[in-house]
């Protein structure tokens, strides 16, 4: 009798483990990471979905970000310039924003953060491509070869990223955020962060990487709420109501703070540094920061292999890499002019030359005319 218990017991606790093992299996023949084939397409359609809506969503945000620019060099060269915020199409670019922030929203409720996070490249990719096409700028070898190599890391990412489906309710977000890995990574880093905040605040130190580490630490905190607030609001729709836990207010909470101060962050290293310094190394630490985020809490690589994992991170560095040849002295470009036309400022007479011709006889004398200045002495010198 005992021996049927335990056997019984035995077969429980093997089918247990045969569930979880199903969950968390990379490189299974026909059907793991990797493959091409119907079953792995068949087995992955809600991450593809989730692929997709990030996808969509980063290249809504690159055609955002191309009408906002679009807009302010169509004021800029008016007469008289209106304020940005009463441009219809600054405002169109605003809402095309929101909706591409939208869809990637959602789509960290269908698919591991691992997988969404890095496809942000598309957004500078896609940000090159239509900055080409419509503002009629220089297509350059190095864009071309950048958005091969982002193109390249996305497949990759694609298809050797987790497969796990895991079904994000209230109970299980309350599971992981009590977890002693989490609650490690949590002190981590807060100890981190403030000591980052310390020689930023009181030492007057504003290195780009002390700035882009903050955000990257604030974003990890968003990136866990973010998953952690669309996963129970997609919980809510399709099975049970979730939005009764305070869990969800919590998580809530976290990341409207954490995406306030990051955007602070953010912006002041954007004040101080060129954006072809910024944008290639906050998606660089954007990224790792999720990656990390995504494999502490959500536990999202329980169970890969080595080889998934490397090609996984290789798909990576080249996302990053291809950013980086993108972005890359894109702005000195558009350097502007050496001198300042006051003939040009509404309200301002151009009373004399700015720039008098050098070969001319009165290059070098002073506005009344004069040709002679005084020395220390009071005797005057000729010029």
């Amino acid at each position: 009798m005992a021996a049927l218990a335990l056997g019984g017991l035995g077969d429980a606790a093997s089918a247990a483990l045969d569930e979880l093992s199903r969950n968390f299996t990379y490189g299974a023949l026909g059907a793991g990471n990797g493959s091409l084939s119907g079953a792995w397409y068949r087995r992955n359609q809600i991450h593809l979905f989730g692929v997709l809506l990030a996808i969509l969503g980063n290249l809504v945000i690159s055609i955002s970000l191309n009408i906002q620019k679009y807009s302010h060099l169509q004021l800029a060269h008016r007469e008289h310039p209106k304020p940005f915020f009463k441009s219809v199409l600054w405002w169109g670019g605003v809402v095309l924003m929101a909706m591409g922030e939208t869809g990637n929203f959602a789509a960290y409720g269908f698919a591991p953060v691992t997988l969404i996070a890095p496809l942000g490249c598309m957004s500078v990719t896609g940000s090159a491509i239509i900055s080409v096409m419509f503002l009629k700028e220089n297509l350059r070898v190095s864009d071309l070869l950048g958005m091969t190599l982002a193109f390249a890391g996305t497949y990759l990412l694609v298809n050797f990223a987790p497969n796990i489906t895991q079904a994000i309710s209230a109970r299980t977000i309350q599971y992981y955020f009590v977890g002693w890995q989490f609650l490690i990574y949590v002190i981590l880093e807060i100890l981190l962060f403030c000591i980052l905040l310390y020689f930023h605040k009181r030492k007057g130190m504003k290195h780009i990487v002390i700035l882009l580490t903050l955000v990257a630490l604030l974003a990890s905190l968003t990136v866990i709420s973010v998953k952690a607030v669309s996963g129970m609001i997609t919980f809510s729709v399709t099975d049970k109501m979730q939005l009764t836990y305070p869990i969800f207010y919590i998580m809530f909470i976290i990341m409207i703070a954490s995406c306030v101060f990051q955007v602070k962050f953010l912006n002041q290293a954007t004040k101080l540094y060129n954006t072809t310094m910024v944008v290639p190394v906050n998606h660089i630490f954007f990224t790792t920061s999720a990656i990390i985020a995504g494999v502490i809490f959500y536990k999202e690589f329980l169970g890969a292999d080595f080889l998934t994992i490397f090609i996984y991170l290789f798909g990576c560095f080249l996302s990053f890499l291809g950013v980086f040849l993108i972005t890359r002295n894109r702005e000195k470009e558009h350097l502007p002019q050496s001198y300042i036309d006051f003939g040009n400022i509404p309200g301002k007479q151009m009373l004399d030359k700015i720039q008098p011709d050098s070969n001319g006889l009165s290059y070098g004398t002073l506005p009344d005319g004069s040709d002679s200045t005084k020395s220390q002495s009071g005797e005057k010198k000729e010029v």
